[in-house]
């Protein structure tokens, strides 16, 4: 922890190493150890940088979110499981991410050639400590009245997570979108930044990501809890309505 240095933003190189590093002539160990020093001066220590300040906000937000500056914990290893990929060693993009356990719905920033995405991952499927399946099912009319609420609609793309491209929409609202999101498995609802914004690389990324994880936080509520309207009146009352 003494070694890593506080936020000031990710590094514009992180796009072009994923983009290099997706290409087939590169996607091998050799050119990685090459360019291993990038990777984690400009990947891994900046991600750190940012875990490390924005735990601060998600133990007090919810402390079952896990806030460890690791790799299996806030950071997915850039390596494959070669058991089951396909293709080169490496993933082609790099993910941060927080939750209470593997598969949990969670709350991500994502990095990939064209830039980052940053929002939430809703696991919809079932299992022990997955209870967006069941709150969908059976309090949606509680989780139209939190999206207007907490003036989530019209604020975020969203799509289904799966192997082939899937329909964007490109404003989720609740109302219009409710059955389909029913529907879906792994959802993402999701901000984009492009190479060019210079929020990216500034500290201000870190206000940026928490007035939007904020802003959805009441419907991570519906993920994690058989009774979620407590958990949102509890937010409210301690943190006030995010804008």
């Amino acid at each position: 922890m003494t070694n890593i240095p506080s936020f000031s933003g990710f590094s514009l190189d992180s796009f072009k190493f994923l983009g290099e590093l997706e290409r087939d002539k590169n996607n091998n160990t050799v050119w990685f150890s090459k360019n291993r020093k990038r990777y984690e001066e400009n990947l891994v220590l900046p991600a750190k940088s940012f875990i490390v300040t924005i735990g601060q906000f998600f133990s007090h937000l919810n402390p079952a979110i896990r806030t460890e500056p690791k790799f299996n914990k806030t950071i997915m290893r850039i390596n494959k499981d070669m058991r089951f990929a396909k293709g080169g060693p490496y993933r082609n993009y790099f993910l941060v991410h927080f939750g209470r356990f593997k598969m949990d719905s969670e709350f991500f920033v994502y990095f990939d050639k064209n830039g980052i995405e940053y929002g939430l991952f809703l696991n919809n499927t079932k299992g022990d400590g997955l209870y967006f399946n069941q709150n969908i099912s059976s309090r949606g009319k509680d989780f139209i009245d939190c999206c207007e609420r907490f003036k989530i609609n019209n604020k975020f793309f969203m799509y289904e997570l799966n192997k082939e491209s899937g329909t964007v929409y490109p404003k989720f609202k609740a109302p219009k979108h409710f059955e389909t999101i029913s529907n879906m498995k792994y959802i993402i609802l999701k901000k984009d930044i492009t190479p060019g914004n210079k929020l990216y690389t500034s500290p201000d990324f870190l206000t940026e990501a928490i007035k939007t994880f904020s802003n959805l936080y009441p419907l991570y509520c519906f993920a994690i809890s058989p009774n979620p309207m407590k958990l949102i009146d509890e937010f409210d009352e301690r943190m006030g309505i995010a804008i």
